[in-house]
């Protein structure tokens, strides 16, 4: 009985693998045209920090951000490189489908600081 028991828990963890680890060799085209690891945390933390400033409470925000980065890095993910901008127009259409505050606020934020 003792196997099973361990079989089980290693199948758990294989059904239970990070869906962002499948793109984890794409590479992101920055405006300068250097090139760097795609990093979906990023753009969870930047859509996370948008959806608090549009006054937000720490859970929405946490699933809106969730819920973004999840679809932009579905739809990157089929490529082996990819423009920032592209990635960038991209977040921005997901946000202005939950709210557009939120995308107004993500799309001028490099204008701010």
């Amino acid at each position: 009985m003792a196997k099973k028991g361990k079989l089980n828990k290693k199948r758990d963890n294989k059904t239970r693998q990070n869906p962002f680890a499948r793109c984890k060799h794409m590479l992101l085209v920055k405006r300068h045209g250097h090139l760097e690891h795609f990093d979906v945390k990023k753009i969870y933390a930047s859509v996370y920090a948008a959806t608090l400033n549009a006054h937000y409470s720490e859970k929405d925000a946490e699933m809106i951000a969730a819920m973004v980065s999840k679809n932009v890095h579905k739809k990157a993910c089929k490529l082996k490189k990819i423009d920032s901008d592209k990635i960038r127009i991209e977040i921005i259409h997901e946000l202005n489908q939950v709210d557009k505050d939120i995308a107004f606020l993500y799309e001028t934020h490099l204008d701010i600081n």
